[in-house]
């Protein structure tokens, strides 16, 4: 590991909240070591040759608006250490069976001038948000305290925390808006008729607007080696190919911060924690998982609707009513019959993602936590519902199911790739109810991973937080 040397603090897994984590400690002068498990760092944040060599997927996550609009990402030096965003023309594009589709421009205004009766509320709903996204982001994207702009946070609060169906069903009279509404909605892996499920489709879509959906040139795993490359020069190490089984065998430090989810920290830390702290983390909630899928492709996707060629993100659920039964077959533990997908087509907007003139493709859907059904017939079909002769591209395949991917990735537990539910019940409260969730009972024992507060998604943001919280008491 690193001899016996000691450390103000050690960091057990490299994923954005472990590393920026890290990057905060270090930021303040203190030694920090990282320990990777795998034979690469990144978590959430990597990308591999997963079909045929020359063709680069992302394992898990592929586009980031959190991640460039993130409080605290977007403090840091990431593109002197090799981070480079693309921006596609849209947002997000959702194709309908009528050959047509629903675009979320950057623009508020063009976006609601496609959306007819709807256009005025749309711009309504939107609009005073988006103009505020980055006093919003300070609030939403930490943990519960008393906010910085309170009449902003509770002007959107009395929306997000209601149902998606209710805010879209209030909201909106036409179709268009409304399907558009739910595909956002449907990142929460929550059914759709659950309160605060519409809070994940109002900032997705304004972020949609104030920052756009990109991703980064030449794979996610750029996100995790930037940030690798800042921590570094700040004197922060990296060890990786390094399983922590127990906390006894981690070198000496003032504080050890786990960006892990609270089945592994049950595992290693052990009866370092109370009986009634570990019996709390044991109840803790894990959600869907999801079935991915990763196409090395002989030409782009042949959409029916032209305009799903401006975004790198498509939406392919069809209508609200659709994808609200999709969700809601999942959390009755069945795989749905068509299925919400998300598909990203990063290689139409990044030559370095395929050999030239090929194509690559990147899917999921959910699916209940470990399950076992194979979706990838289904995911195709849907697919090939709105782009004919989708199959006909397909040179290689790459298919993860729930098991696969946690074996790849154990915070992933049954495929959950939030790290645990992000219902009224666990937003806040996560991974446990304390006035500092990234604090345990054990002295010195902190947790950094999207088991806490804001949650899932590439913002660091859980990272962050846990180690100001290891800074204020520990070091």
């Amino acid at each position: 590991m690193s001899g016996n040397r000691s450390y103000d603090a050690i960091v057990v897994g490299s994923g954005p909240n472990g590393l920026a984590a890290a990057i905060t400690i270090a930021q303040a002068g203190r030694s920090v070591l990282v320990l990777e498990a795998n034979e690469t760092i990144g978590g959430g944040a990597r990308s591999e040759e997963l079909t045929l060599p020359g063709f680069v997927h992302d394992t898990c996550s592929a586009i980031h608006p959190l991640a460039a609009g993130s409080p605290f990402f977007s403090t840091l030096p990431l593109s002197e250490h090799g981070l480079e965003w693309v921006f596609p023309p849209a947002s997000v594009v959702h194709p309908l069976d009528d050959g047509t589709a629903i675009v979320l421009e950057r623009s508020v205004e063009a976006t609601s001038e496609a959306l007819g009766v709807d256009s005025i509320a749309y711009k309504r709903l939107m609009a005073p948000f988006v103009a505020d996204w980055d006093k919003l982001a300070t609030n939403l994207l930490g943990p519960f305290r008393f906010p910085r702009h309170p009449l902003l946070l509770a002007r959107f609060g009395l929306k997000a925390v209601r149902s998606a169906v209710s805010v879209a069903q209030h909201q909106f009279r036409g179709e268009r808006a409304r399907a558009l509404f739910a595909g956002l909605a449907a990142h929460s892996m929550l059914p759709l008729e659950r309160r605060v499920s519409a809070g994940f489709g109002l900032v997705l879509g304004i972020t949609g607007h104030a920052v756009g959906w990109p991703f980064p040139r030449g794979g996610s795993q750029n996100i995790a080696d930037s940030l690798a490359s800042y921590l570094r020069s700040l004197g922060g190490e990296i060890v990786t190919n390094t399983r922590v089984e127990s906390v006894d065998e981690l070198p000496e430090a003032r504080s050890v911060l786990f960006d892990l989810t609270p089945r592994q920290l049950i595992g290693i830390v052990g009866d370092r924690f109370p009986s009634r702290y570990r019996r709390s983390l044991g109840r803790y909630r894990y959600g869907p998982g999801v079935f991915k899928m990763d196409w090395a492709l002989s030409d782009p996707i042949p959409w029916k609707a032209e305009e799903c060629a401006r975004a790198a993100t498509v939406h392919v659920g069809g209508t609200m009513a659709e994808i609200v039964a999709s969700e809601s077959a999942v959390w009755r533990g069945e795989p749905a019959d068509k299925p919400f997908v998300l598909v990203a087509q990063q290689s139409l907007f990044d030559s370095t993602r395929a050999p030239s003139g090929k194509h690559t493709a990147w899917a999921y859907c959910h699916v209940p936590n470990g399950s076992s059904f194979d979706m990838a017939d289904t995911i195709e079909g849907q697919i090939e519902r709105f782009a004919p002769g989708f199959r006909d591209c397909i040179l290689a395949r790459s298919v993860m199911s729930p098991e696969r991917i946690e074996e790849r990735n154990a915070n992933y537990v049954g495929g959950d790739i939030n790290g645990g539910v992000q219902d009224l019940g666990q937003l806040f409260t996560r991974p446990t109810f304390r006035r500092v969730p990234y604090s345990t009972p054990a002295k010195g024992i902190y947790i950094c991973s999207s088991s806490t507060p804001p949650g899932g998604g590439v913002h660091g943001m859980c990272g962050h937080f846990a180690a100001l919280a290891a800074l204020r008491k520990d070091l």
